[in-house]
């Protein structure tokens, strides 16, 4: 079901009331709560555990919280966390095997159970990713059931972003602050001099159904301009923006740039962006054996084309080099992605770069690469 043009106004005990409603449904409710110095994703008991006047200051190597003097919930931007982490999470266990005293073998699928999950606070940028990871982990012929399990009955509230950070750039990725679908709720937080309140939009008949238990009053003219005036300045306010120039052809025909030298020169090829970013998919596989050997276990993790064993192949790794293994996660996140899934798998969030320990700034390396091909 697509957005729909259902709105109403929440105040604080609307949003108190919303996640009560969630919690009471049997779901795991998630959403950004302040931790070890940052505002991090984790499970919500009640709405008390939102960053209620928690803000944050961001650059490219560079994340602290501040605290803001008008008790906004959602006036921070996204944390080193995606919603990733929970849908497509860092460690799964696939299968186990126990042989018998006799030496029968028996293999066992593993099913765990999944949560019902209630992601609160889903930023549009995270919206366009979960649908990437959508189309990459259950597209095609190899889906990933774990995902699906996951993914199947998840319930999504939006937060449009009224206060883009530094490092933010999805406009210039074809998105923007503003939420226009994948989700059941949409909220957009309004704070000035006399109200503090959120305009909540309808998505689908599920978000209907858990918005008419939630107390509410109908939203007028000037509330509904308010929220939009407030989401059309953050799209005016981007941090940081790509070049307006076709990304896949001229990630497609920079192989060998000199740029790529530099960027080298600089990355530690820690795999910290694709790490934090929110749909990158890659993993490996591992087995786990007890020492009598008669108990193994296979596990799907997280894996990283900055890794020198990712591209390893009988004689060594393919990508040896930083320069190459930097080179192939650009080309593919901007320019081959296209060749496999029909979009860009950037959706400009920004966690990249914020995240990156040298502060590595994927727009002005895209920048650098538009320039030296126009020389």
């Amino acid at each position: 079901m697509p957005a729909t043009d259902t709105t109403a106004v929440l105040d604080r005990a609307g949003i108190d009331a919303l996640v009560a409603a969630l919690v009471s449904d049997g779901r795991t409710v998630v959403g950004p709560t302040v931790r070890d110095g940052a505002i991090v994703l984790g499970p919500l008991d009640g709405a008390d555990a939102l960053p209620w006047g928690w803000g944050s200051e961001l650059e490219a190597g560079r994340y602290r919280l501040v605290r803001r003097t008008d008790g906004s919930v959602f006036a921070h931007t996204s944390g080193p966390q995606s919603w990733k982490t929970f849908l497509h999470p860092e460690r799964e266990k696939l299968w186990e095997a126990e042989r018998s005293p006799e030496g029968e073998l028996t293999v066992r699928a593993t099913e765990a159970e999944q949560p019902s999950y209630a992601f609160f606070g889903v930023r549009p940028c995270d919206l366009r990713a979960i649908a990437i990871q959508d189309r990459v982990l259950t597209g095609g012929h190899y889906g990933d059931d774990g995902y699906a399990r996951r993914r199947n009955g998840a319930f999504l509230i939006a937060a449009e972003c009224t206060e883009p950070g530094a490092t933010c750039f999805c406009v210039s990725m074809g998105g923007g602050p503003a939420a226009d679908a994948g989700f059941d709720l949409a909220l957009t937080e309004i704070v000035d001099a006399d109200r503090h309140e959120f305009l909540v939009r309808v998505g689908s008949a599920a978000g209907a159904r858990v918005l008419e238990r939630v107390p509410s009053r109908p939203a007028d003219g000037p509330t509904r301009q308010s929220a939009r005036e407030a989401v059309d300045a953050a799209r005016d306010r981007m941090g940081r923006a790509m070049p307006p120039v076709d990304l896949r052809a001229l990630l497609g025909t920079s192989m060998d740039a000199e740029r790529w030298d530099d960027v080298a020169a600089r990355c530690l090829t820690c795999g910290n962006c694709t790490m934090v970013c929110p749909t990158c998919f890659c993993t490996t596989t591992e087995e786990v054996t007890d020492l009598t050997g008669e108990h193994a276990e296979r596990w799907q993790r997280w894996d990283s084309c900055f890794d020198l064993d990712f591209s390893r192949l009988h004689g060594g790794p393919v990508r040896a080099s930083s320069r190459s293994r930097y080179r192939q996660w650009l080309t593919h996140k901007l320019s081959t992605w296209y060749d496999q899934f029909g979009s860009t798998g950037c959706v400009g969030c920004g966690r990249c770069i914020t995240w990156c320990p040298v502060g590595i700034d994927i727009t002005e390396e895209v920048s650098a690469l538009a320039q030296e091909a126009r020389s």
